[in-house]
């Protein structure tokens, strides 16, 4: 069985505090401190424990390997998370207003009549 079984997607949270950190490699200490600092936002379950995607454990080694690898400040990382979250939100708005841009060229070739 895969998670499309279950129609699981990379968001869905599934994963408790101890798994995430397994997952991620990362204490869950380490865990709770990124989310109050919001370098990852968890899901939170009924009980209010922390419920963790798989994108989530995606971003926890992102944040990890550009702490460790890189040398980046826990300020700089979430900066940069900020700005590549910007930054995807920019390229779908520019791809919605391109495809608007060629429906109305089209509907304007359409309307006019041929010289």
């Amino acid at each position: 069985m895969d998670a499309n079984f279950f129609n699981l997607s990379d968001d869905t949270p599934v994963y408790v505090i101890s798994v995430a950190a397994q997952l991620s490699g990362l204490h869950p200490q380490t865990l709770r401190q990124y989310d109050r600092l919001g370098l990852v936002s968890p899901g939170r379950s009924a009980g209010r424990g922390r419920l963790y995607s798989t994108r989530d454990i995606v971003l926890l080694r992102e944040v990890q390997r550009l702490s460790q690898e890189d040398g980046i400040n826990l300020a700089g990382i979430k900066r940069i998370l900020e700005l590549e979250t910007e930054t995807m939100r920019l390229r779908d708005e520019v791809a919605r207003l391109r495809g608007e841009l060629a429906m109305m060229r089209a509907l304007i070739r359409y309307e006019l009549p041929p010289a």
